[in-house]
C-alpha cells in the first residue's frame, strides 16, 4: 500500500522486487517511463483503445495487463462483505486472497491446500 502513486514512491519498490533486465508490462501512465532504461518494458495504450497486443503474429496477445486487472476485479467483490477493513489488516486479506487466487481452488479444495501448508510448517 502506498501513500501516493508517484515515480519516487514506486521506483524503489520496483527496483527492490524486480530483477533488472526482467520484462515488465504496464499501461502508458507516465510514472513508468523510466522502466525502459532498466527493464524490457512493454506497454499498452489504454487511452488509445489498446488493451492487448500480439507482437509476434501468432494470434496470442503477449502484451497486456489484463491478468493484474482481472485479479483486482475479483478482489473487490471478495472484500466487499468485509466492510471497514483497517489499513493495518488489509495486507493480510490481500495475502490470503492472493493464496486462494494462485492455487485456483475453491471450497473444500482450498481448505485442504491451506491445511497442508499449515501442517507442513
Amino acid at each position: 500500500m502506498l501513500d501516493n502513486v508517484q515515480r519516487k514512491t514506486i521506483e524503489p519498490l520496483i527496483r527492490k522486487h524486480i530483477k533488472q533486465g526482467s520484462t515488465t508490462y504496464t499501461d502508458e501512465y507516465c510514472i513508468y517511463n523510466w522502466l525502459s532504461s532498466h527493464y524490457e518494458h512493454k506497454t499498452v495504450n489504454h487511452g488509445g483503445g489498446e488493451y492487448a497486443r500480439d507482437e509476434d503474429g501468432d494470434g496470442k496477445c503477449e502484451v497486456h495487463v489484463n491478468t493484474m486487472e482481472g485479479f483486482w476485479s475479483l478482489l473487490r467483490p471478495w472484500l466487499r462483505p468485509h466492510r471497514g477493513i483497517s489499513q493495518e489488516k488489509l495486507p493480510y486479506y490481500l495475502a490470503f486472497f492472493e493464496f486462494l487466487h494462485n492455487i485456483r481452488k475453491r471450497g473444500q479444495l482450498a481448505l485442504a491446500s491451506l491445511l497442508t501448508l499449515l501442517v507442513a510448517t
